[in-house]
């Protein structure tokens, strides 16, 4: 049986129950959180001004992106982090069709970020439409735990943090700076959470809006003839599908 035990803010020491202590190699220093973990609140500075995340979000659902850097000449990061953003502003009406508010975030000031949406417009085509944190002295990068130091110990790595109305962390994404973002899987994953949230299924692999559903195994077959009046398919006790019910 492996315990994992705290000994101060940095070392993890590990032992077997039969066996002694031994230092971690390689223990994070920075938070970090787990799916159904209620999401710290803060407050920042940001592209609009300064913001309070609870406040911002609402009663709504949250989708929250980190960004490694801004313009800053000389950051091979940079074209990838413009796209990203520009890709973002284009698809804010789809996250409001789904009552879900963006919010991105970078280690830059205020200034910084000003100046970057300007080449944004420029090479994207489009304005940005929601707020960018000015995360300077990391306060929330290290709260969210958006700097992993074994890949680079000053920017933020390409995460992506689902937030529910009730202020939990429903999914997360994470990628290396050299690595883009795919929004349509973003647009995938947030459509699934707010589908299983209110029907009693799960969606398969490669599942996207409008696909037959898996019908969850604690749902008897006299419940899901009740709950699925379009009917399902029973291919195992434990394997059923049925349409999209919220189509």
């Amino acid at each position: 049986m492996l315990r994992i035990q705290k000994v101060n803010k940095s070392i993890l020491v590990r032992s077997f129950c039969t066996g002694t202590p031994s230092k971690s190699s390689s223990a994070p220093a920075v938070n970090y959180l787990r799916i159904g973990d209620v999401v710290p609140d803060f407050s920042q500075d940001s592209s609009v001004g300064k913001i309070n995340l609870y406040k911002t979000l609402g009663d709504k659902w949250g989708l929250f992106v980190s960004h490694p850097k801004d313009y800053t000449p000389g950051n091979n990061i940079i074209s990838l982090c413009t796209t990203e953003l520009g890709r973002l502003a284009k698809l804010k009406p789809e996250f409001e069709k789904r009552n879900c508010r963006i919010l991105a975030l970078s280690v830059d000031s205020v200034e910084d970020h000003l100046g970057w949406m300007k080449d944004i417009k420029e090479t994207q085509k489009v304005e940005i439409n929601y707020p960018i944190i000015a995360d300077q002295d990391r306060k929330v990068a290290n709260l969210y735990g958006m700097i992993h130091p074994n890949a680079d110990n000053t920017f933020t790595v390409r995460s992506v943090f689902f937030i529910s109305p009730d202020k939990r962390l429903r999914a997360q994404i994470t990628l290396p700076a050299s690595t883009g973002r795919n929004f349509d899987e973003i647009l995938r994953i947030l459509d699934s959470l707010q589908l299983t949230d209110q029907y009693k299924v799960a969606t398969p692999s490669d599942w996207v809006d409008g696909d037959d559903c898996i019908i969850v195994p604690s749902v008897s077959d006299e419940e899901a003839k009740k709950l699925f009046p379009k009917g399902f398919k029973r291919i195992k006790s434990y394997l059923r599908t049925t349409p999209q019910p919220n189509k």
